[in-house]
């Protein structure tokens, strides 16, 4: 499949490539990124056809958004598709101005190299949510945003104040603000950006979602969605764009750093990687092909966003996502138990 390849979000009615870039890495993520790279980064995705774009405001704290819309603004609005989230509004500090306290850090947060100088709140309220769509707009300067993804939602993210996020986003109008934004047409759709399989299964059981942003747990070291969500989304109709599939990059890093879910790898993590990689090599096929292209095998997965830090992981990214990949290595892989079956 190439990168460029159009698939339709049916529910949303809009059509992004099979490839997406995510943004993240790009404010900073581990590493400084610095402003050439990142446009280089950005530029090198459209020349290479990739027409969906994921940010947030959280990624490099409001740099990436910029970014985007930098890339973005000046092409044909009907060219490209662009997601960013929702659930953190930035503030700042200053002389008077009470903040709330700054959030525990969470299991999935590095932090950021490249932040600007902003803070983080979560907030999921009514208010709130119509506060970040309207932020996005000027930060990015797009005259659209495609899909907004209520960001990091979840028990692991919030730990004891799950519940208090949760109610913002249910009885607190969260939902609602969303529902209203895409019955106005400014939105084509809305769903959850998330590292945690429950939290979309929760959201399904309060509002209709369009698409969701899963990174992390349908990969080659994490099949964790594929026993209840995968089902459950394709069987709602819920398109999934798959994140994370180098799971932090130890599934794209044969020596070096071995990151998984963010944090140094664990020793039966890299043993598994290493067996994944083995079986791979025998058929001639690079480990990271077979990690970015795994998703697109489930019927549920409408495209693979991937981060990079320069023009050089972007075209990378693109070979492997388009090496053909012979059936027998998911069929063996399988067989010795390595993967979950589709």
């Amino acid at each position: 499949m190439k990168a460029s390849t159009k698939r339709r979000l049916k529910r949303a009615g809009i059509e992004v490539t099979a490839l997406g870039m995510g943004t993240a890495p790009l404010g900073g993520l581990y590493t400084p990124v610095s402003l050439g790279d990142a446009r280089g980064a950005m530029q090198a995705a459209w020349d290479a056809g990739i027409r969906y774009f994921d940010t947030a405001p959280m990624y490099g704290l409001t740099r990436c958004e910029h970014l985007t819309g930098e890339l973005l603004r000046e092409e044909d609005p009907s060219s490209f598709a662009v997601s960013t989230k929702v659930g953190r509004l930035m503030s700042f500090d200053r002389p008077g101005r009470i903040l709330p306290p700054a959030p525990p850090k969470n299991e999935f947060d590095s932090g950021w190299n490249n932040g600007l100088s902003f803070r983080e709140v979560f907030d999921y309220s009514y208010d709130a949510i119509l506060r970040s769509y309207d932020d996005s707009r000027q930060r990015t300067g797009l005259s659209k945003l495609d899909i907004l993804f209520v960001h990091d939602i979840g028990r692991v993210t919030h730990g004891a104040l799950h519940e208090h996020h949760w109610s913002a986003l249910t009885k607190g109008g969260g939902f609602r603000a969303l529902e209203e934004l895409r019955a106005a047409g400014l939105i084509a759709g809305f769903g959850l950006g998330v590292n945690e399989n429950q939290a979309i299964l929760d959201a399904m059981e309060e509002t209709d979602l369009d698409v969701c942003l899963l990174a992390g747990r349908y990969t080659m070291l994490d099949g964790s969605a594929t026993e209840e969500l995968l089902p459950k989304a394709l069987e709602r109709e819920v398109a999934l764009v798959v994140g994370g599939v180098f799971n932090s990059g130890i599934l794209a890093s044969s020596s070096g750093r071995k990151k998984f879910n963010y944090v140094d790898a664990p020793a039966e993590i890299i043993e598994k990687a290493d067996a994944l990689r083995a079986v791979c090599e025998g058929f001639g096929v690079p480990l990271p092909a077979a990690a970015i292209q795994f998703p697109m095998r489930h019927p549920a997965t409408a495209n693979v966003v991937i981060g990079v830090k320069s023009a050089e992981q972007l075209r990378q990214n693109v070979e492997w996502f388009e090496q053909p990949i012979p059936d027998a290595l998911w069929t063996t892989l399988e067989d010795k138990g390595l993967i979950s079956a589709v």
